[in-house]
């Protein structure tokens, strides 16, 4: 409500000109006329900021709270200010030259209504010049041979190509960027020059590009890597007291002030070795690595001393700063739909230094809770389900194995995690699930955009107890898998492999895709062994391990996305997630933790989690009043899962406000389908099988809106999401938004005759209770949602 009462008071002022004086006009529009297509786009960057339109909004929301100016919140209006006009003119002929229209003139002209003003700036671009011969001229023999070996990798500069002199400096940039990898380390860009001679009458240019030699030398010298001095100080900056002083080899000494890290820490990721030659992309990558340890506030890059002999060896010294050692975060999501309202709060705390080997203690604590307190809920208000995690993991900056591994560092720090992980899962009325799984899992980049993840070893122990009552009930209506689903004890060991691809451009605009696929494979060591040692069967004829039923399966799950960027903060986002789990052998069913469910903030977002599906399956279907009833309200929140996964996102974000509050005021339209399937057909959930002759009329659809409050370290965000398409429903009645419209935000006879029909029982005046039907889902988090 106080966002639509902002908006409100927005609209309801929405004159462009109401905060500016008489005598002043506010640009909004920009027109540049006469420019080529392949540069128009540019062109409008080179109009001074201030003389381009606002964005509606921005300015709108500049107005309302930017008053007396106490705040800056939005926009400020871009006056009309004729210096700046002229300014913008001049910058724009210089843009049209450096793209080889050397002739080029632009005019300006000013139109203002009403305080608005409009801009026009035509541009007579005259012919393109273009390079008719180009020739180096470079007077060291060796950086001669080095130019012509590498420039057809990079150069744009060619005979018969356009005259840009973008296209110069980037062949210089490029050049020197070589030079710095061959060990030329006091080579600088002002070595390189462009001699043009143009002909202004046939358009043409002639280019020299010449390389001159050091005033003082004959010609550039390759400099080596000597010694490596590397200096730790506290977290707050200081060099005091007694360091740790090493010299650790013939290469490295170290000066610890903090006294809180092992030598090796550091050196293992100076990529720059004594007696090889100075390469810049080492230099980078030593303190990109560091940086990436995450117990470093500062790693600047490194100072040369030139040794003061003749043999062009340089020394180095690293200067670095440590972060404060503890951390500790805390995350939140908020899920609200009718009088059903849930939360997860988490919270992460971290050493990042155990055993001074940057090796970081991670303790993490989670907490997951439905409450269900709206007037339908009956004798049921309350707690609904919660579910309890808690975590150790250890987490190497290195690969830890007895086995010797070549260095993996070169695309990104390698991790060797051991963790632990502790899980509890309530249903209230139903059931108490407990599971532990310990895991060792290596991550590692093979190049700058593919990761891997590996995880040789899990072990996972996993029991539940059902409630005697509800126990009873389910085995007298022959539920039998579901007793066998939650009630169970089991005990497998697996094996999981991920592979991430451009998981480090999911913070940028830049169009790209996003591939996530992963394998995990569950008991087949405990089978070889079971059968080795002939281990008993238990009463349902399934061997054992330690007195415990073992689990089989394999599962696999996929994750797609297609990023397209529109320009500036606009982008497309598009997701498909499948994923399937096949339990086989020594099992008929997957183990409880190991299903997939749907809905919540990141999926579906137009559904509770673990409300959707399994295909078509209606929870109506278990019949109405007394047993039916009872059936629903127990299994409510497990009946609800599946072995096959498959969800598409489609999302389109954009920027509202470039300062609201402290933060960007982003806006998202997103639609959002998928379901779970169960994988055979079972009695339990009639119309839960997966059929591809029924994957559309078992798809269920959501849509909404969202708002983004990205505060740079971390994003807020508020998304509302619809129910479009249900598919318990059959025929023209999935398309309950468009059918059932006019009971949105009131009850009408489709709620109620819902309400009748998934009832969980009659209060004392005769009224069913239970689930009535929401259109709408309140989604409260932090971080985008993929």
């Amino acid at each position: 409500m106080a966002i639509l009462s902002i908006l409100v008071g927005i609209i309801s002022g929405c004159s462009v000109t109401r905060g500016i004086k008489p005598n002043q006009a506010i640009v909004r529009k920009l027109t540049i006329k006469g420019v080529d297509g392949e540069f128009a786009e540019a062109a409008v960057n080179y109009v001074d900021k201030e003389q381009q339109p606002n964005n509606w909004l921005n300015l709108q929301f500049y107005y309302t709270f930017s008053k007396k100016g106490k705040r800056n919140i939005g926009e400020a209006p871009r006056i009309l200010d004729s210096s700046l006009v002229e300014f913008s003119r001049l910058q724009l002929e210089k843009y049209l030259h450096n793209k080889g229209y050397l002739k080029a003139k632009v005019a300006d002209s000013i139109v203002v209504k009403k305080q608005k003003a409009e801009l026009v700036f035509t541009a007579t671009e005259g012919p393109m010049f273009h390079i008719r011969n180009y020739k180096d001229s470079i007077a060291d023999p060796k950086v001669k041979d080095l130019y012509r070996r590498t420039k057809a990798a990079y150069s744009h500069v060619n005979p018969g190509s356009r005259f840009d002199t973008d296209s110069l400096a980037y062949d210089r940039d490029q050049f020197f960027q070589v030079m710095k990898r061959n060990g030329y380390f006091d080579f600088y860009r002002q070595y390189i020059n462009y001699e043009p001679d143009s002909s202004y009458n046939q358009s043409i240019v002639d280019l020299v590009m010449t390389i001159d030699n050091p005033a003082d030398k004959p010609a550039h010298q390759v400099y080596s890597i000597n010694n490596t001095l590397i200096t730790v100080s506290q977290s707050n900056g200081r060099k005091t007291g007694n360091p740790d002083t090493i010299q650790v080899d013939s290469q490295f000494r170290y000066v610890d002030y903090s006294g809180k890290f092992k030598p090796r820490t550091i050196t293992d990721y100076i990529f720059q070795k004594k007696g090889r030659t100075y390469d810049i992309d080492m230099q980078t990558l030593t303190t990109t690595r560091l940086s990436e340890l995450n117990v470093f506030r500062t790693v600047p890059s490194p100072v040369y001393t030139k040794l003061p002999d003749s043999t062009n060896r340089l020394d180095t010294r690293l200067d670095i700063v440590p972060l404060k050692r503890m951390s500790d975060r805390v995350e939140a999501e908020f899920l609200f739909n009718g009088g059903r309202y849930g939360y997860n709060l988490g919270n992460t705390f971290t050493n990042r230094n155990m055993f001074k080997q940057a090796a970081a203690l991670q303790v993490k604590l989670n907490w997951s809770i439905l409450f269900d307190s709206g007037r339908n809920a009956g004798d049921n208000k309350g707690i609904q389900n919660q579910e309890f995690k808690a975590g150790v993991s250890l987490i190497y900056p290195r690969i830890v194995s007895p086995f010797d591994f070549p260095n993996l560092a070169k695309f990104g720090v390698p991790h060797t995690t051991f963790s632990t992980n502790f899980s509890l899962f309530y249903q209230k009325g139903l059931v108490q699930r407990r599971s532990w799984v310990n895991a060792v899992t290596y991550d590692f980049f093979d190049t700058r955009t593919k990761q891997h993840s590996f995880t040789p070893i899990s072990v996972e122990f996993a029991s539940g107890s059902i409630d005697a009552v509800a126990k009873a009930e389910l085995l007298r209506q022959n539920r039998y898998s579901y007793v066998y689903l939650i009630g169970r004890t089991t005990f497998t060991s697996g094996t999981q492999y991920t592979f991430q691809y451009n998981g480090i451009k999911l913070n940028t605009y830049e169009d790209f895709f996003y591939f996530r696929g992963s394998l995990d494979m569950g008991g087949g060591t405990l089978n070889l062994l079971s059968k080795a040692f002939n281990t008993p069967r238990d009463t349902l004829g399934q061997r054992t391990i330690f007195g415990n039923a073992f689990s089989q399966y394999i599962k696999t799950d996929f994750d797609y996305r297609l990023y397209k960027s529109f320009g500036g903060e606009k982008q497309f986002v598009f997701r498909f997630n499948p994923g399937i789990g096949i339990p086989y052998g020594n099992s008929n069913q997957l183990i409880f933790e190991k299903n997939f469910y749907t809905g919540g903030a990141n999926d579906i977002r137009a559904w509770l989690p673990r409300t959707l599906g399994p295909g078509q399956f209606n929870r109506a279907s278990y019949g109405v009043g007394g047993v039916a009833d009872t059936t629903r309200a127990r299994l409510k929140y497990l009946d609800q899962f599946g072995e096959i996964k498959m969800l598409a996102n489609i999302e389109y974000r954009y920027k509202l406000v470039d300062n609201f509050f402290g933060s960007k005021l982003k806006g998202a339209l997103f639609m959002d389908m998928g379901n779970v399937w169960r994988l055979n057909k079972t009695a339990d959930n009639p119309n839960g099988e997966f059929r591809f002759s029924n994957l559309w009329n078992s798809t269920a659809i959501g849509i909404g809106t969202g708002l983004r409050f990205d505060l740079s370290f971390f994003i807020f965000r508020l998304d509302a999401a619809f129910k479009f398409k249900d598919p318990q429903f059959s025929g023209s009645d999935q398309w309950v938004l468009i059918k059932h419209s006019d009971e949105l935000f009131k009850s009408g006879d489709f709620k109620k005759a819902y309400l009748k029909a998934n009832s969980t029982g009659v209060d004392a005046k005769g009224n069913y209770v239970g689930d009535s039907y929401n259109f709408m889902q309140l989604n409260f988090g932090i971080g985008l949602p993929f």
